[in-house]
């Protein structure tokens, strides 16, 4: 396997070259995480793939979350000899990260998809299309580092899919919009020519949404399991049940991901506007430089939802994402406090054997 194929670019180069002068990683050669359960890995090298576990010292000195590898993610792993087995040293620098909110009330980061170059945000054209939720998962995918690609799947169930186009594009500006059949094939070419060698994309959306048919569309072979969409909602039962990375025939890599009914939000409040970019058009217009849109004088962005410019339930997502965001916000700051502190006292109580010994 073919580094460069992998995804190996200059910046993980360069990195590799910092990593190389510790003696005690000369040893150690990257591979790229294709798959992971319960901190332990699979691992794909030039020399072949591996089952890998985290080496002590990395899982001592890693305090949360996104300090243990990832899907997608570069590692610098030792061959254990004789055996198909590798231990993980080292996680590269990730150029980008596609992160969610894990469910629940617990305020952790939960990496969805690393190192992607692309991000295809899958959306079926039946009854489960939806909007607003696209809205979250465009902020995500501006935040990540990736480009953005959306790709409304299931276009042979839709009666009007030139209508449902044109809302799309209302809400996703500057982002490149593919529909595909994956009955009559269409739009699979546009996918395919995306994935040259060296490029890796993920695939996001709700269950039922089409993600595991466009793998194995895109693979040439049957690699996911396809499930039926419910009649009575037309939403789609869970069949990729877990992330992995794999090879494309024409080089590139695909991350297919677990559907997910919800994505909340992870400390993107910087990729807002760029989801937004009409109401940050309009809001230049208001009379008040810091406008909330709410009951302010001379405010064009209400003035443009009384016109029919805009949708009064676009401007509601988008107060209701601004909430969210500012929410995650104070609980994540308090939360990189702890971590801090839970640092430091790992540091000392260090600091203190050692004086013992």
């Amino acid at each position: 396997m073919n580094l460069t194929t992998l995804g190996f670019s200059t910046y993980f180069e360069e990195q590799l070259m910092t990593f190389k002068e510790e003696s005690k990683l000369a040893n150690c050669i990257p591979a790229r995480v294709t798959l992971e359960h319960k901190h332990s890995y699979r691992v794909l090298a030039e020399e072949g793939e591996w089952l890998a576990t985290i080496a002590g010292h990395f899982a001592y000195t890693s305090l949360a979350r996104e300090d243990f590898p990832a899907v997608g993610d570069w590692v610098l792993v030792e061959k254990m000899v004789g055996e198909e087995k590798a231990i993980i040293h080292k996680l590269f620098e990730r150029k980008s990260v596609f992160s969610r909110k894990v469910a629940g009330r617990e305020i952790t980061e939960q990496i969805v998809a690393s190192n992607v170059d692309i991000v295809l945000l899958v959306m079926s054209l039946n009854a489960d299309f939806n909007l607003r939720r696209l809205e979250r998962y465009l902020i995500a995918a501006w935040d990540s580092g990736a480009k953005p690609i959306i790709v409304l799947t299931k276009a042979d169930l839709c009666e009007d899919v030139e209508s449902m186009l044109r809302e799309v594009q209302a809400i996703a500006f500057g982002v490149d919009i593919f529909v595909t059949s994956a009955l009559s094939g269409e739009g699979l070419s546009d996918i395919r020519v995306l994935f040259t060698e060296g490029i890796t994309g993920a695939l996001l959306g709700s269950s039922g949404a089409g993600k595991s048919t466009l793998t194995n569309a895109l693979s040439g072979e049957t690699l996911m399991k396809v499930s039926d969409i419910r009649e009575d909602d037309a939403k789609g039962r869970h069949t990729t049940t877990h992330r992995e990375l794999i090879v494309l025939p024409n080089g590139g890599c695909l991350i297919d991901t677990p559907g997910m009914r919800e994505l909340q939000l992870w400390d993107q409040g910087d990729s807002l506007s760029s989801s937004f970019k009409d109401i940050e058009k309009l809001s230049v217009a208001c009379r008040y430089r810091d406008c909330t849109h709410q009951e302010e004088p001379d405010c064009a962005v209400r003035q443009a939802i009384i016109d029919g410019a805009l949708e009064s339930s676009r401007l509601q997502s988008y107060f209701k994402l601004q909430r969210e965001l500012a929410f995650m916000e104070r609980k994540t700051n308090t939360q990189a406090r702890l971590n801090e502190q839970r640092k430091w006292k790992k540091i000392a109580k260090g600091l203190k054997k050692g004086k013992k010994k």
